[in-house]
């Protein structure tokens, strides 16, 4: 087999990144001759930590300068595509603008944990599926407790400093790397893949990587 690195960049707050990867896990069942491992990183779409947060159409509207009336035919299509994947994204329209940083905190301490991507599915669906706030502790904890990961240890994270260097350079990292949307894909810290690209055509790419790889 092949072995692939795949570090995530990504934001709970972004709809296309869980698309994204569920997009990766459909490419990846159609390449059983590959390893890959798939380590999430952060990137904030909302990094002001005094963000107030309202209303998402609204706020999305304001953002991109169109009318609700075509951000919301927007969310609907995220919904339908959504929908395709399996996931949930009910509440996509009930959420909140918000700021993501503990919960990329959270997930840097629950990948020691051996759970990260559990973690990090768990937002997505709170986000997406149910429309709570990902930035507030009790629905932070929610999540833990919901994948198994000790709530009280998580608490302890939440309430201090811990993660707070590495989630802040990392994202610096992939910034100075030039990465400023979200989902992007990097590949043996060598490959970059921008996008929620299909799963088609991401097979494609990965079947091609790891050729490149195997014959380096």
């Amino acid at each position: 087999m092949t072995a692939l690195q795949i570090d995530l960049v990504s934001d709970i707050a972004c709809p296309w990144c869980a698309i994204g990867f569920a997009r990766l896990q459909q490419a990846l069942q159609q390449l059983p001759e590959l390893d890959a491992t798939v380590t999430w990183r952060a990137f904030e779409l909302n990094p002001d930590p005094q963000l107030v947060p309202e209303p998402i159409l609204p706020a999305l509207c304001k953002k991109y300068g169109v009318s609700e009336a075509e951000m919301r035919a927007n969310q609907q299509r995220l919904i339908g595509i959504a929908n395709e994947l399996g996931l949930d994204f009910s509440g996509m329209e009930q959420r909140l603008t918000c700021n993501t940083f503990n919960a990329h905190r959270l997930i840097k301490w629950a990948g020691t944990l051996g759970k990260q991507t559990e973690l990090k599915l768990a937002l997505f669906q709170a986000y997406f599926g149910q429309g709570v706030s990902v930035n507030e502790e009790a629905e932070l904890l929610a999540c833990v407790r919901g994948v198994g990961l000790p709530e009280e240890a998580a608490r302890a994270v939440l309430q201090s400093t811990e993660f707070t260097e590495q989630v802040r350079q990392e994202q610096a990292f992939y910034q100075q790397a030039g990465v400023n949307s979200v989902p992007a894909f990097i590949i043996n810290n060598r490959y970059l893949i921008s996008g929620a690209q299909d799963p088609a055509t991401l097979a494609q790419a990965l079947s091609q990587i790891a050729a490149e790889t195997t014959d380096a």
